[in-house]
């Protein structure tokens, strides 16, 4: 009887020494604490890491140093204008002291909860609802200060508070979006009157350039062709220039004979008609006399006797 006890019995006391070990011997995380009560007085806070606890004798909570939130459940609360507004909101916190968080407060999560609707509706009583719903992130901070004071005798530090959602009444949405249908019209008329007015801009400004490029070109021609001009008259002067300096070398280069020639053909050519007639006076009968000798002696002969020359009368031709 006794042997077929004995496994039995063995199987017991391994599971009695493994409970009692455990109940013994506690791990503790980085992120946890243990708060120890011996005989139900506060013994002190344990970890991280290997801790042993005397059994019957002493009785260890576990408390979670990380940083946790709740979510507070959607609340209306009246603002300072009599307007009913639902919220919902975040609360980040986290333990600190875990003596406090154990000894002060039965249940913290219970208690965070309804601490944190009081301050809500504590805090949005005193801000009115434009400011409700324009000015989300000071809300944020004032929820947080208020709980972060209420909440520190049970061990707390709450960090962060994040308003989710914020609804005002029905009749408040649909004024809201009408004025937010007639802001966007204003903008959009005021976006296409500043586009009007741009192209307005940039069509007269082009029309000012093309003016001042239109002027610009009939300058340059008016300039281009008096230029033109002014060349061709320095051409035309500088032509008559060398023409009257040719001219002049060339009458520097005549002699007397040469000049009383070209005198006799014009006399020849004016006289060829036939009804052209000469008066030749008295005076000038020397002068003929020496065009005559001028004559023969440039065509080699002898020279003819005058013999007019004696009687003083007034020949005709």
């Amino acid at each position: 009887m006794i042997d077929e006890l004995a496994p039995i019995l063995l199987i017991g006391l391994v599971i009695f020494l493994f409970l009692l070990l455990t109940s013994i011997v506690k791990i503790v995380p980085e992120y946890e604490r243990l708060v120890v009560l011996a005989l139900g007085k506060y013994a002190g806070t344990r970890g991280p890491g290997i801790t042993f606890i005397i059994p019957l004798l002493e009785m260890a909570r576990r408390v979670d140093l990380r940083e946790r939130f709740l979510e507070i459940p959607r609340q209306t609360a009246i603002s300072k204008d009599n307007t009913a507004i639902d919220i919902d909101f975040l609360v980040y916190y986290r333990v600190v002291n875990p003596k406090l968080s154990i000894l002060e407060i039965e249940n913290v999560v219970a208690a965070s909860l309804n601490i944190a609707a009081t301050t809500l509706r504590a805090v949005i009583g005193d801000i009115e609802l434009d400011d409700v719903l324009s000015k989300r992130e000071a809300i944020n901070d004032v929820l947080r200060v208020k709980l972060d004071e209420v909440t520190e005798r049970w061990g707390l530090k709450v960090t962060r508070v994040e308003i989710r959602e914020v609804e005002p009444p029905k009749l408040v949405q649909e004024a809201m979006n009408r004025q937010m249908s007639a802001e966007r019209e204003r903008r959009a008329t005021v976006t296409r009157a500043e586009g009007e007015r741009s192209a307005a801009i940039m069509v007269a400004e082009g029309e000012k350039q093309s003016a001042i490029l239109k002027a610009e070109g009939e300058r340059q021609s008016l300039v281009l062709r008096a230029e033109g001009e002014r060349q061709a008259q320095v051409l035309l002067a500088q032509g008559r220039a060398l023409a009257l300096e040719a001219l002049f070398k060339e009458a520097k280069d005549i002699d007397e004979k040469t000049l009383m020639l070209q005198y006799l053909d014009t006399l020849r050519a004016v006289g060829s008609s036939a009804s052209t007639k000469f008066v030749i006076p008295m005076e000038l009968t020397g002068l003929a006399n020496r065009l005559t000798n001028a004559v023969a002696n440039a065509a080699g002969g002898n020279p003819p006797s005058s013999s007019n020359g004696a009687n003083g009368s007034t020949p005709q031709v």
